[in-house]
């Protein structure tokens, strides 16, 4: 059953549905760190993994929004804090990650949700705007991931999630350094599963679509732009953010035990249509 030490879903004649379920995607006694989730989708990936069972602790830098997204967790009944830092230099992340780690303990699941969108046509994009993305999108998740998935590796468990974008896949909409710091970043996934995966630690990216949260405020408002969006898609409409949810959940939990250095697309088919 899930709990601290290692953890497979393991079917047993007999099992009742809910025994079934639970012993595949409960995360009681796991704990989480998810950045970027006092909002959009972060937040959504927060508030399913701490319904599912984990202590989870939000880290972002607006705290007002980190405020209310954990009285919102805590006021449902789950276990939440928030810690409040910037994810944009080396020193920053260092931080956050032991505030972070000294919340509800060392995390078993990691979500690199935080991002930057700065997106000017490639002729105009200097060197600030490169290094901030670069900064946040990539070297924070690397960062993390250097401090908490040796640690996960030991204990014989762990989960890394990183959410990127279709800019890691094709070029559109001016990706610039965003859509080269989201390539990169699944990347990374493929070399932290490359290196954790048979010590019980698998690493994963979810891939949006076009999603209609606050980091893609610019092209929500163009009427025009989102409906051709949605008009891409197989599902006919665009994205929300609690359409990343469940699979949040799988890939956190011991359901996805056999399941690592994928980029799964979460975008109701745009990629394929």
């Amino acid at each position: 059953m899930p709990g601290r030490g290692p953890g497979r879903a393991v079917y047993a004649p007999g099992m009742t549905s809910n025994a079934y379920l639970t012993d595949l995607f409960s995360l009681d006694g796991r704990v989480a760190v998810v950045t970027g989730g006092s909002s959009g989708i972060g937040r959504a990936i927060a508030g399913a993994l701490a319904r599912a069972g984990a202590s989870v602790v939000v880290v972002a830098r607006d705290e007002g929004r980190l405020g209310r997204a954990v009285a919102e967790l805590t006021a449902d009944g789950c276990r939440a804090a928030w810690v409040g830092g910037d994810l944009s230099t080396r020193e920053g992340v260092r931080a956050v990650a032991e505030e972070a780690a000294a919340v509800f303990g060392e995390p078993d699941i990691l979500v690199n949700c935080a991002g930057v969108n700065l997106r000017p046509p490639l002729g105009e994009l200097g060197e600030d705007v490169w290094d901030t993305t670069m900064a946040v999108n990539l070297e924070a998740p690397f960062l993390l991931g250097q401090r908490f998935g040796p640690r996960m590796a030991e204990r014989g468990y762990g989960r890394i999630i990183h959410v990127t974008s279709q800019q890691a896949h094709r070029a559109f909409v001016d990706s610039g350094a965003y859509g080269v710091s989201k390539g990169a970043l699944e990347s990374l996934a493929r070399s932290q599963a490359e290196a954790w995966s048979r010590h019980g630690v698998t690493c994963n990216t979810l891939v949006p679509g076009f999603v209609m949260t606050p980091l893609n405020a610019r092209l929500s408002a163009d009427p025009e732009r989102v409906a051709a969006l949605a008009a891409r898609t197989m599902t006919g409409r665009n994205g929300l953010a609690e359409d990343f949810e469940g699979a949040a959940v799988f890939l956190a939990g011991p359901a996805s035990a056999y399941v690592t250095g994928q980029s799964i697309f979460v975008d109701g088919g745009f990629s394929v249509h």
